[in-house]
């Protein structure tokens, strides 16, 4: 049997870009395994965006989920020959009221539409997810190279217009950015999608910021190349 036999998959679009995001749930064998193997790791704050801590994944656990993902990225996405670029275990370990003003706002990972991420979500607490936003004033829902000018410029006069977003994780309501899609991070749930679609972790009031794997907010953020 091969990892892809258990799969429940589904895609949906999102917007009016029709952005696609493949959900799969059951999509680890063993997530059980996995969030143990978390707790054996030395996490530590990797970057100034993540608000939380991390811990490098060994890309030959990935190996075979890379691979048995593959027709996926070719069906959904239009993208072949998949490759690790980073994988990270993670944490949310940031408290609404400690976060930096770009914490506070959608965000994309890269500008090449042949950037895709992949989301594991590992924490048994399943109150959270991750939304997917469009910017008010130009309607981007994703920002490549040829935009990414435009989105910038738009962003700084919509934050003098209307302000930095006040303490907390974006949720449904900004006057700069609407959300247009979330999916919840039900456990050994992972999601696939465009790493350049604008996109934030959907955190509840009263989530726990442990930095414990067992205890906190624990996902595997993977960044996959492909060629188009």
């Amino acid at each position: 049997m091969t990892i892809s036999d258990q799969w429940q998959v589904s895609v949906t679009t999102h917007g009016s870009e029709e952005q696609p995001v493949v959900v799969i749930d059951a999509f680890a064998p063993d997530p059980h395994g996995l969030r143990e193997d978390a707790t054996f790791l030395a996490f530590t704050r990797i970057g100034d965006h993540y608000p939380g801590v991390r811990a490098i994944m060994p890309e030959a656990v990935l190996r075979p989920f890379v691979a048995a993902l593959a027709p996926v990225a070719r069906d959904v996405f239009g993208l072949s020959d998949l490759s690790v670029v980073d994988s990270f275990y993670s944490v949310v370990t940031t408290p609404p009221d400690a976060l930096a003003p770009i914490q506070r706002l959608p965000h994309f990972d890269e500008v090449s539409p042949t950037r895709l991420a992949l989301l594991h979500y590992l924490s048994r607490d399943e109150a959270s997810g991750t939304a997917f936003y469009r910017q008010r004033s130009t309607g981007y829902e994703s920002v490549d190279a040829a935009r990414l000018p435009a989105y910038r410029a738009a962003l700084a006069e919509d934050l003098t217009r209307h302000g930095m977003p006040g303490e907390g994780y974006i949720g449904a309501k900004s006057p700069v950015f609407e959300q247009v899609a979330r999916h919840g991070g039900r456990f050994n749930r992972a999601i696939l999608y465009r790493s350049n679609t604008l996109h934030c972790a959907d955190i509840p009031a009263g989530m726990s910021f442990s930095a414990d794997p067992y205890d906190g907010r624990l996902t595997v953020n993977t960044f996959l190349d492909a060629r188009g």
